[in-house]
């Protein structure tokens, strides 16, 4: 009886595991996401009331003629383009973080307090100080969104059971709400604080210069790194606070820290460019679509993935009625009430 013949090996491409899948998932999507900041910055770069042509801008970019196109550029657009991808990065990272330690996917960072604190913090600047301009009340914001953050923290802190998801979500819950029929008060009583809550509360970036991107970068740039450095952390208080504390995590720590880093984000991006919605909802939520759960790519990508975004609005908002600009807070939260409408109208949609 003839021996059995060798197999004939495998032909085509090498099967791709599981492993290997996600990994080349997770690298194309950063690559989308880098792809999609630098057109954002390009058309941001060019779009506008006066265009400026993209092989202009970038020669422009390298060599100024001091030409009205170079000064446009250099002065105000420059600084817009920077200014849009720090406040986008703050926005963005402050709602990944807020979903993780809440662990509900709708949050975003108006849940902690943070706008409502920063919001409060401008009327009473403008009202009882007469501040006026955007420069001069913007750290009377920052601390606004800070003592509103530290304030949830605390009353979600007391008690037996400590800063649970619930507890925390409650609490920025209540403090919003108190604070925001503040700001109504304050508002209808001073017409000036009214102009001026106005101006800011649409959420724009027009006439913000380097003044402001010096001012509010370091506390983004410092809310970045600790929200990276929190990510294994977070993903294994994911697995429950019991495996948690099993595996050495120090639970109270960690939200504290998170907390800390949703503070120093979004309190200086909201004190930039005013509270603009969805940014900090609807990026990490898309992100952990395309990233999984794993906080380790789902932070860098939403921290990619959401000044991409806000680039774009800010895109439609300048052509969208032209000469004039709409404020990118309004356009950010037309684009982004279809996506939430869609999220919640999923037929599951479970907690994180």
């Amino acid at each position: 009886m003839s021996a059995a013949l060798p197999a004939a090996p495998p032909t085509g491409p090498p099967r791709i595991t599981g492993p290997a899948r996600l990994l080349r998932r997770r690298v194309l999507a950063m690559a989308v996401a880098v792809a999609a900041v630098a057109l954002g910055c390009l058309l941001s770069l060019s779009v506008g009331s006066n265009p400026i042509p993209l092989g202009r801008v970038w020669q422009l970019l390298l060599s100024p003629d001091g030409s009205l196109e170079a000064i446009v550029l250099a002065e105000q657009r420059v600084p817009r383009t920077l200014l849009l991808l720090v406040v986008g990065a703050g926005l963005g990272l402050a709602g990944a973080l807020m979903q993780s330690i809440t662990r509900n996917p709708l949050a975003e960072p108006g849940l902690l307090g943070v706008n409502a604190g920063a919001s409060l913090a401008v009327v009473l600047a403008v009202a009882v100080a007469g501040v006026s301009g955007v420069w001069f009340y913007l750290w009377f914001a920052f601390a606004g969104a800070a003592l509103a953050s530290v304030a949830v923290y605390l009353l979600g802190l007391a008690g037996f059971a400590g800063a649970t998801p619930s507890r925390l979500a409650l609490a920025g819950v209540a403090i919003t709400m108190t604070v925001s029929s503040l700001v109504q008060t304050v508002i209808l009583a001073d017409q000036q604080a009214y102009n001026e809550f106005r101006f800011w509360a649409s959420g724009s970036v027009e006439g913000r210069g380097y003044p402001v991107l010096a001012a509010v970068a370091g506390f983004i740039v410092a809310g970045a790194v600790l929200a990276i450095l929190l990510a294994p952390a977070l993903n294994t208080l994911a697995l429950g606070e019991e495996t948690a504390r099993a595996l050495g995590v120090r639970i109270g720590l960690t939200r504290g820290l998170a907390v800390a880093a949703v503070t120093l984000l979004a309190g200086a991006a909201t004190a930039a460019a005013g509270p603009i919605m969805f940014i900090g909802l609807g990026v990490p939520y898309l992100a952990r679509a395309a990233f999984g759960p794993d906080q380790r790519w789902v932070l860098p990508g939403t921290l990619v993935a959401a000044p991409a975004v806000l680039l774009v609005a800010d895109v439609v908002a300048r052509v969208v009625a032209a000469p004039s600009e709409v404020p990118v807070g309004v356009v950010a939260a037309i684009l982004g009430g279809p996506v939430f409408i869609a999220i919640v109208r999923r037929p599951r949609l479970e907690a994180l």
